[in-house]
C-alpha cells in the first residue's frame, strides 16, 4: 500500500514539474516587446505630435478602438492596427507605444515601441507633400536611444536577452516611396525624369539594406518585413484614375511587384549574411489581393471604396482623409478598406491571423508563432 501512495505521489510530483516547466515555456514563447517601424499602416499616433498634413487625430478614426473607447488615437483606422493585433494573439503585454508620445517614458517602453509614422518611407525625400513624418532613418534614429534606455533600465547583459531574444521587430514601409513620391502626380515629374523605375527600386533596396543593417547592429535579431501590397487596386488608386471598381491601375501594381521581386531577393541575402538573426517576409501583396478579387468569401460587401469618405465628393475624396465631415457606412466589418488608402479593422484582424498562423504562400520562411518559439 505504501508503494501505491508512492508511486501516485511520484507521478503526482511529475505531472507538477512538466506542467511547471510547461508554464514557463510557454511564457518564454510569448512575444515580450514589439518594436514597429513604417508608415501610417502601422503609425499608432506618432503623427500626432508632429506640424504634418498626415493625421488621424479625428473622428471617425479609431470608432472601434475598445482601448480608447471609440476615441481617435492617430491610428489611420476604425480600430486595431495590423501591428496591434499581432501583438495581442502573440501575448504582447500592452500595445507599443508610440515613441513621440510624452507618456512613453520608463518601463513602459519594455512592451515595445512604434515608430511608424503616416507618410513616412525608405527614401527621405517620401512624404515631403506632408510637410513633417518620419522616415525610416530618422525612426532608426529613435530606436537607438530606446536601446540606450533599455540598457539602463535592465543593465547591457540582460537588455541584450531581452531584444535578441524576445522581441520582435515589424517593418511595414515602401507604399509610400511609391504613391507619395515616384507617381505622385506634378510633385514626382522630377524623379521620374531622372530615374526610370529600375533605378528607383535599386534606390530603395540599397536604403533599405543599409537601414536594416544598423538594426541589426542595435541587435534586433526576429525581424518580419512586409512587402508592398497591390498599390494599384486601393480606393484611392481607383478613384483618381476613374477606374471601374474591377480594374486596378497597371503601372502601380508593376511597381509593387518589382520592388517585391527585390526585396525577396535582400531578405534571403540578409538571412544568408547576417548570423543569429531571422528575417521573415510577409507576402501582403498576395494577401491583400486575395481579399480584394474574393471578398465576398470573407464576408465584405464591397473592396473597392472606403468606409469613410463613400460618397462624398466624387473623386475628389479619393484624395481626402478620414474626418469628422466624411460620410460614413453603417456596417464597418463589411468593408475591405477603412478609407481610400488603409485596411479596416476587419481585414487587418484576417491579414495578422495569416501572417501568426499561416503557411509559405503568405510568409515564409516560417510564420510569426514560429519565429517568436525561436
Amino acid at each position: 500500500m505504501a508503494l501505491k501512495y508512492h508511486n501516485f505521489f511520484s507521478l503526482l510530483l511529475l505531472l507538477v514539474n512538466l506542467s511547471f516547466h510547461g508554464n514557463i515555456a510557454a511564457q518564454n514563447a510569448k512575444l515580450a516587446a514589439s518594436f514597429i517601424f513604417g508608415d501610417s499602416l502601422v503609425d499608432a499616433g506618432n503623427n500626432n505630435y508632429l506640424s504634418t498634413f498626415s493625421k488621424a487625430d479625428v473622428p471617425p478614426n479609431g470608432i472601434d478602438f475598445k482601448a480608447s473607447g471609440g476615441n481617435p488615437t492617430g491610428r489611420f483606422t476604425n480600430g486595431r492596427t495590423i501591428s496591434d493585433i499581432v501583438g495581442e494573439e502573440l501575448g504582447q503585454p500592452s500595445y507599443a507605444v508610440p515613441y513621440l508620445a510624452p507618456n512613453t517614458t520608463g518601463k513602459t517602453i519594455l512592451n515595445g515601441v512604434n515608430y511608424a509614422s503616416g507618410g513616412g518611407g525608405i527614401l527621405n525625400a517620401t512624404g515631403s507633400l506632408f510637410v513633417n513624418r518620419l522616415g525610416m532613418d530618422i525612426q532608426i534614429n529613435y530606436f537607438n536611444i530606446t536601446r540606450k534606455q533599455i540598457d539602463k533600465l535592465l543593465g547591457k547583459s540582460e537588455a541584450r536577452d531581452y531584444i535578441m531574444k524576445k522581441s520582435l521587430f515589424s517593418i511595414i514601409v515602401g507604399s509610400n516611396d511609391f504613391l507619395n513620391n515616384y507617381l505622385l502626380p506634378f510633385v514626382s515629374s522630377g524623379v521620374r525624369v531622372s530615374q526610370n523605375p529600375d533605378a528607383f527600386v535599386d534606390d530603395m533596396i540599397n536604403h533599405f539594406r543599409i537601414q536594416l543593417y544598423r538594426l541589426y547592429q542595435l541587435e534586433a535579431r526576429k525581424f518580419v518585413i512586409s512587402n508592398v501590397g497591390p498599390l494599384g487596386c486601393i480606393p484611392y488608386q481607383r478613384i483618381i484614375n476613374e477606374l471601374n471598381d474591377e480594374d486596378c491601375v497597371d503601372l502601380a501594381n508593376e511597381l509593387a511587384t518589382q520592388y517585391n521581386s527585390r526585396l525577396k531577393d535582400l531578405v534571403a541575402e540578409l538571412n544568408e549574411n547576417l548570423p543569429g538573426a531571422t528575417f521573415v517576409l510577409a507576402n501582403v501583396y498576395d494577401l491583400v489581393s486575395e481579399l480584394i478579387v474574393n471578398y465576398h468569401k470573407y464576408g465584405f460587401t464591397t473592396a473597392s471604396r472606403g468606409c469613410c469618405g463613400i460618397g462624398s465628393g466624387g473623386q475628389v475624396a479619393g484624395i481626402i482623409p478620414c474626418v469628422p465631415t466624411s460620410s460614413l457606412c453603417s456596417d464597418r466589418h463589411k468593408h475591405v478598406f477603412w478609407d481610400q488608402y488603409h485596411p479596416s479593422e476587419a481585414a487587418n484582424i484576417i491579414l495578422a491571423k495569416q501572417l501568426i498562423n499561416g503557411d509559405k504562400r503568405y510568409i515564409s520562411p516560417m510564420n510569426l508563432r514560429q519565429l517568436i518559439d525561436l
